[in-house]
């Protein structure tokens, strides 16, 4: 499982015993900020405002699917940038619009039933496929010389995924840790709690609270030194750091259990579609929230997009005139590809020009589905970015899905940038962020990752998460700004623009190697680009960058997908 953003702090456990070397709080929206004047390595924002201002550039809409875990559209600074489908009118249970999504009036949900029920949970993508082949492959003797072409990809699929559900003894001692850290935290919170007399507070207020009793003073110590060997972040809530928790010891517990134990279909009993026929593709519902506990990441990633600038509320997005459409594909746990691959679809074909994908797995079966989504996009001048994931892998030495190469077309999609997450060296002592993965050959470029703030669920909820699926949507606002701006410019050009632009930080900054504890790494090498997006530059380069003619090739059929035949017809 790649990981999201949300459970980031405890699933980097490698970092738990040296994190704490962070020498000053970073201002809420730091990332938006310029190095040359407030000595931030943000993204250069409002230069490249003041720039377009000067030129006398005037915006156009741009349509932005966000495929993720669900968005409020309640939410005070995204309920006015949400994308709403002209041809349907809501709520009246017709398909106005006659494209096989009922009152798809925001987007559309993936993992949810005709019956309103909603997907939250789903198991790695390593575990449905051993299960999927374990029939045919386990306690038999194969000669793999002798297997067909089709058995011979199934059974080294299958041989990956077993060696991976093989659990070492660090895992099981990192669970024990996690899971003792847990039960220690709840202890104390519940002391705190009642001392305090209200349920919910951040480490910065708990710093400033004066406890009376020998048992809440112990019990504030000792709530602050698990919270700090966890590495959360100060300002995250005890309610949300404990639900994070439990999250991750249950996930884990069902991850070592997996080999033995078949994965709960959820999908089987809730969305009721035929898995393995991509031509079966209108089940789902209208409901893009989702679950409320499953929204958090999608509302985040959001508000990282577009959350509505200038209102004197919340926070401002980057690009200042987008339409966010949600497309719901990320439950906890893997997504699915028959779902990734709809949803690229259904952005293509209702307008959208940039597509957000903060998300990601290391096992992808259904791949040709999802490249063949990925070529649509290409052919129709759709600009795709995604996570590079969490885990401080090297993507040149370990593949991650979904990624740019499509086999059926032996070609690099053109139109699809990976990206890693940076940080600031007076946030955390490095330019990389600890936790992101990297590739001199397989990460376009870089974005702020670490400490970003901004809006949750809840009308006026915002908060801090980390990760690369919080760098991914500011570079997905940046691709919307300069598409807004400079809309003449083709989704290669914008590709191109954002990748050429980047600000390389001097190579006296310092750079630890990701998932290393103090290995020195030039930072110019993690990536292609070699650099952190800078928006003031991008916008220079889109003015003095022309129009090129983009030639589509023809597509057939452009409202059906192409039916791509599954490998086997065994259910997950």
């Amino acid at each position: 499982m790649m990981h999201r953003g949300i459970v980031l702090a405890i699933v980097a456990l490698p970092l738990f015993f040296y994190q704490g070397n962070a020498q000053t709080e970073a201002p809420k929206g730091w990332h938006l900020l310029d190095y040359a004047q407030d000595s931030f390595y943000g993204i250069s924002l409002t230069k490249a405002y003041t720039f377009l201002k000067d030129k006398h550039k005037v915006s156009k809409p741009v349509i932005v699917a966000v495929l993720d875990s669900g968005v409020d559209t309640t939410q005070e600074d995204l309920k006015n940038i949400l994308w709403r489908n002209p041809k349907e009118i809501p709520g009246n249970g017709i398909d106005d619009d006659g494209n096989g999504y009922v009152d798809d009036v925001y987007g559309w949900n993936f993992l949810g039933g005709k019956d309103g029920r909603n997907i939250i949970k789903a198991s790695d993508e390593k575990s449905r496929i051993y299960h999927q082949f374990k029939t045919k492959f386990s306690g038999r003797a194969i000669d793999s010389n002798a297997l067909s072409a089709l058995d011979k990809s199934e059974y080294a699929l299958f041989r990956k995924a077993s060696t991976e559900l093989n659990f070492s003894q660090d895992d099981q001692v990192e669970l024990l840790f996690v899971e003792v850290t847990a039960k220690a935290i709840k202890r104390h919170d519940k002391v705190l709690r009642q001392e305090m007399g209200f349920d919910e507070y951040t480490c910065e207020k708990l710093e400033k609270f004066q406890p009376v009793s020998k048992m809440a003073r112990e019990a504030k110590f000792g709530y602050l030194t698990c919270i700090k060997m966890l590495g959360v972040d100060a300002d995250e809530s005890n309610t949300n750091t404990i639900a994070d928790l439990d999250e991750y010891v249950e996930g884990k517990k069902i991850a070592f259990e997996s080999k033995d134990k078949a994965p709960a279909d959820y999908r089987r009993d809730i969305v009721k579609d035929d898995y393995y026929n991509l031509a079966d593709r209108f089940y789902g519902n209208n409901d893009v929230m989702g679950p409320a506990s499953a929204a958090k990441h999608g509302t985040h990633v959001c508000g990282l997009i577009g959350a509505q600038r200038n209102n004197g509320i919340g926070i401002d997005g980057v690009a200042d005139n987008v339409q966010i459409m949600m497309l719901r594909v990320v439950p906890e746990g893997d997504e699915y590809d028959k779902d990734v691959a709809l949803a690229i679809r259904y952005a293509v074909d209702n307008g959208a020009k940039v597509i957000n994908m903060s998300f990601g797995k290391y096992f992808s079966p259904e791949k040709r589905w999802v490249d063949s989504a990925v070529k649509y996009a290409e052919l129709h001048d759709v600009l795709i970015v995604h996570a590079s994931g969490n885990e401080s892998y090297n993507l040149d030495t370990k593949e991650g899905f979904p990624n740019p190469w499509l086999k059926q077309w032996n070609s690099e999609a053109t139109n699809f940038i990976t990206v890693g997450a940076s940080s600031d060296p007076k946030i955390s002592g490095s330019i990389a962020a600890e936790f992101s993965n990297y590739g001199k050959e397989n990460v376009d470029v870089f974005a702020p990752g670490v400490r970003i703030y901004s809006t949750l669920p809840g009308a006026h909820n915002y908060g801090n998460l980390k990760g690369t699926s919080m760098s991914t949507p500011i570079v997905t606002g940046l691709a919307a700004l300069i598409r807004s701006y400079y809309p003449h410019l083709s989704a290669v050009q914008v590709k191109k623009i954002i990748e050429e632009s980047v600000l390389k930080p001097a190579p006296i900054i310092p750079s630890i190697k990701p998932g290393s504890k103090d290995e020195p790494i030039p930072f110019n090498t993690l990536s292609r680009s070699g650099g952190i997006i800078n928006a003031f530059n991008a916008v220079e380069d889109a003015d003095t960058t022309k129009a090129i003619l983009v030639t589509k090739e023809p597509v057939k059929n452009h409202a059906t997908p192409t039916i791509l035949r599954p490998t086997t017809k065994t259910k997950l």
